[in-house]
């Protein structure tokens, strides 16, 4: 669900608005579209508005489920010990983002001018920094189970420049069928793991708000959002592109979406399953393929 109000705008962005969002009243909008539709519509506002002002909130994956995205207006999306608050600005802080909306500098039109280039190049990779992300745990419930291993990727300009791998220790032991598929044994773990309280601060430090690139992120989400809780810390809430979600979208020939049988279907080479950081090895590459899926001209 995203609502859009738009204030001293183009009757044209608003006319645009209602082929994809309900008008309720003069200027605000109301709909349920994807995550990709959201943001596209968000770049049109942006592009349109001009000297008008606008606001959109959506659905998120953080603590309250929500988000604000605002242009040209005086109050701002803050966040304030992990929940997304909207500051009211000073009249100092007034004033000065009005002196900045006199007319568009040079570096506006430049950045402008190339955002109309990213729109008009289509499949072009969303981001030019993300982290592929990917966890290992003793089950399928994040209510019921544990994280034992957590992985992720620091891509940049399409190369691999950082990673981070950990395993960590259980309060429990590893049920004998997730020691089958991962390889990963109570003994590892005792020899090699960490404790959760050491290991998801560093994985959020490496995290940052860097974008995240998974396949099924909400299963992965769920774990990390739900040892946050446990241990006190922002709830990890980055931007998620999930490649599961991509494939259904672009590939209709296959079975099903796995990851197996993705990286099949692409002739991805894999060297082993079930190992953060050869999924999240295979999953750079597969969302690499994806891309260029969305590249080809239609």
């Amino acid at each position: 669900m995203i609502v859009i109000t738009l204030t001293d705008c183009p009757l044209g962005l608003r006319g645009d608005l209602t082929k994809w969002l309900q008008e309720i009243n003069t200027g605000v909008y109301v709909g349920q579209v994807s995550a990709r539709v959201r943001d596209q519509l968000w770049t049109r506002v942006i592009e349109n508005a001009k000297t008008g002002r606008a606001t959109m909130v959506c659905n998120a994956q953080n603590e309250q489920r929500l988000d604000f995205r605002v242009h040209n207006t005086t109050w701002e999306p803050i966040d304030f010990d992990g929940l997304k608050l909207m500051l009211r600005p000073s009249p100092a802080r007034i004033l000065k983002l009005g002196e900045k909306r006199k007319g568009y500098s040079n570096a506006a039109k430049i950045r402008k001018a190339k955002q109309m280039a990213k729109k008009n190049n289509r499949g072009k990779n969303l981001f030019e920094t993300y982290l592929v992300v990917d966890v290992e745990t003793t089950g399928l419930s994040a209510a019921e189970h544990e994280i034992i291993e957590i992985g992720a990727l620091k891509v940049s300009d399409g190369q691999v420049e950082a990673t981070f791998q950990a395993l960590v220790k259980l309060k429990g032991s590893v049920p004998k069928p997730i020691e089958a598929l991962t390889g990963i044994s109570d003994i590892m773990l005792e020899q090699e793991g960490k404790e959760l309280e050491e290991v998801l601060p560093e994985f959020l430090a490496f995290a940052g708000n860097i974008p995240v690139v998974s396949h099924n992120g909400d299963f992965d989400y769920s774990f990390l959002r739900a040892a946050c809780q446990e241990l006190n810390l922002p709830l990890f809430s980055n931007r998620c592109v999930d490649t599961l979600k991509i494939a259904r979208r672009l590939v209709d020939d296959v079975k099903n979406y796995k990851l197996a049988t993705l990286l099949t279907y692409f002739e991805i080479e894999v060297l082993t399953m079930h190992r953060s950081i050869e999924d999240c090895k295979t999953t750079f590459h597969l969302y690499e393929k994806l891309i260029e899926i969305e590249k080809e001209p239609k």
